[in-house]
């Protein structure tokens, strides 16, 4: 047993430091003294250091070395014509023990993938033929293709990963992902359905991620549950994490708070899909436990975009949206994938004023999430924050055609037509289909208040409102329903709207506003209790003045976190 069969033992047994230093120190005698080792052996010592390099996160520096390391095995193979030949079984172990060539250019793509070189990645994969790619190596070059939009190379690469294992299901996802039919994914795993037990399931798991990515989620919504209410399948997480992203696709916020909340229960650590459950939670102004989930995954992990995306919405529904910028931003920096964080980024952006650069970044969102709607939505709000309403228009048209008449997309058409005095009708009647499917769809009926507020039609709106607030509640319609009240006259109880309204958010300015504007509105008997008041200088009755100062302080310590908003 020599010292390349010691690197090799303790490389096998995940002694990475010990490699890292045992093989430097091997490689420094090499250079100095070549004829210590043969060439096969310098190769397998570069190979071993460049792994141990690569444990310690060193992407860069093993990039390096798994190239040399390629390079002395291109000469070998030129020497090794001449060298005399072994006895068979000798020659084949000793194969077996050698790092292959493609495992080695795996590595050296994994590295370039981690420091986001994706074009050196694919080129260093594309050396390999194709009949010697692993499944690995397919996938990653599917996942490379679909990031570089070269579609048709993706969908072979994806197709290649079942035909070697037809129980890939990401690679499955991949190929829905861009638009192959759920029939022909499906063909490519009938084999193994009816050749093992308990599998019928699957058919159904892949109709129900069809629907998912052709956007129809209702219809996926009621795929997945069916798939979940079978006994064999009931329970699972990461049905109950598709079915609650589902449900927030499609406006329904409420069922996709409950569904987080189960995966959650099942599994105290899942992490995916936590950065939507955090911004619903952040919309529905329940911070304190945004904060409670964001400590909790970053205990969990700080190397995933999620526990970062959480923060940076309770920072950006806290108004402090520098902050949301460089959560969001570092959240990107973990993976460039997650549109979660591009969102939080571009509504930071846009909230800033900086709304050239925020469309960039919906613009991204929506090349990688092109079903979802806040995707499209956020852009078109750049849109109309920079006066540019023929593209908002434009835009809320395509949604329109392509995602279907629904609720939410004749909102988003209807919430461009009231930016433009010639198009009011049109947006009424749009809003008038869209609360016909669904009348308790907020969004569709804060634009209708809008519309009602602006036509002077106080009672409508008030009827509109209270029958919006009968199953649900929530801040925004609490406070224009006492805008309406106001309005009306109806002070008192426009006061009990606003004090609702701030329960649910207290940072809600406008509530805040619309109760001092009340207050100014008091009776004369208040007004000269006031003036009494003031008229008692030097009386020492102060301690109350000097209170509010303190509750004042403690109010603004509520919106501390971490130093974040």
């Amino acid at each position: 047993m020599n010292v390349i069969d010691h690197v090799r033992e303790m490389a096998a047994a995940g002694l990475h430091s010990n490699v890292r230093i045992l093989s430097s120190l091997l490689l420094t005698m090499s250079n100095n003294s070549p004829e210590l080792f043969t060439p096969m052996q310098k190769y397998q010592l570069l190979v071993y250091h460049a792994d141990a390099l690569f444990h310690d996160k060193e992407y860069r520096n093993a990039a390096c070395k798994f190239t040399m390391a390629l390079q002395q095995k291109k000469a070998l193979s030129k020497t090794s014509k001449v060298r005399p030949s072994m006895g068979s079984s000798a020659a084949s172990q000793q194969a077996q023990s050698i790092p292959s060539e493609i495992e080695v250019r795996y590595k050296i793509a994994e590295c370039y993938t981690i420091l986001k070189l994706d074009k050196d990645a694919i080129s260093i994969l594309d050396g390999i033929p194709s009949r010697q790619r692993t499944p690995k190596i397919n996938m990653m070059l599917g996942n490379l293709y679909k990031k570089a939009g070269q579609e048709r190379s993706a969908v072979t690469s994806y197709k290649e990963v079942l035909r070697q294992c037809p129980l890939a299901l990401d690679a499955a996802i991949g190929l829905l992902s861009l638009s192959v039919k759920g029939a022909e994914v499906a063909s490519m795993t009938m084999d193994v359905m009816q050749s093992i037990p308990n599998l019928d399931w699957l058919s159904v798991w892949i109709k129900a991620h069809a629907f998912i990515h052709s956007g129809d989620n209702m219809r996926a919504i009621n795929t997945i549950c069916s798939l979940e209410k079978k006994s064999l399948l009931r329970d699972n997480v990461d049905l109950l994490i598709s079915l609650a992203d589902l449900y927030f696709r499609a406006g329904d916020n409420k069922n996709a708070i409950l569904k987080f909340e189960q995966a959650q229960m099942l599994d105290p650590y899942v992490i995916k899909g936590m950065d939507v459950y955090g911004y619903l939670l952040a919309r529905e102004c329940h911070l304190d436990d945004v904060e409670v989930l964001g400590g909790r995954l970053f205990n969990i992990s700080d190397q995933h975009a999620e526990p970062w995306v959480i923060s940076g919405c309770h920072s950006f529904y806290s108004k402090r949206y520098s902050r949301a910028l460089y959560l969001g931003a570092k959240a990107i920096q973990l993976n460039s994938n997650s549109v979660q964080a591009l969102l939080l980024k571009g509504a930071a952006l846009r909230n800033m004023g900086r709304v050239q650069e925020a469309i960039i970044h919906f613009r991204e969102a929506m090349r990688l999430a092109p079903s979802r709607l806040d995707c499209f939505a956020g852009l078109i709000d750049c849109y109309l924050a920079s006066n540019s309403i023929r593209e908002a228009m434009g835009m809320a048209n395509n949604v329109y055609k392509n995602l279907g008449a629904n609720a939410q997309t004749l909102t988003i058409l209807a919430t461009v037509c009231l930016e433009d005095p010639m198009t009011q009708e049109k947006a009424k009647t749009l809003l008038d289909k869209a609360l016909a499917q669904r009348p308790d769809y907020i969004k569709a009926v804060v634009k209708k208040a809008e519309l009602l507020n602006r036509e002077q039609k106080y009672d409508e709106g008030i009827t509109l409102l209270r029958n919006a607030l009968a199953n649900q509640s929530d801040c925004v319609l609490h406070r224009m329903l006492g805008d309406f009240l106001v309005a009306v006259s109806d002070y008192q109880e426009a006061m009990d709207q606003y004090s609702i309204a701030l329960s649910l958010d207290p940072n809600d300015q406008k509530s805040l506003e619309g109760m001092q504007k009340m207050e100014k509105e008091e009776s004369p008997t208040e007004a000269t209790a006031e003036e009494d008041v003031d008229d008692m200088e030097g009386s020492g009755e102060e301690g109350d003045l000097e209170g509010s100062d303190s509750e004042a302080a403690q109010w603004a310590d509520q919106v501390q976190w971490f130093g974040m908003q």
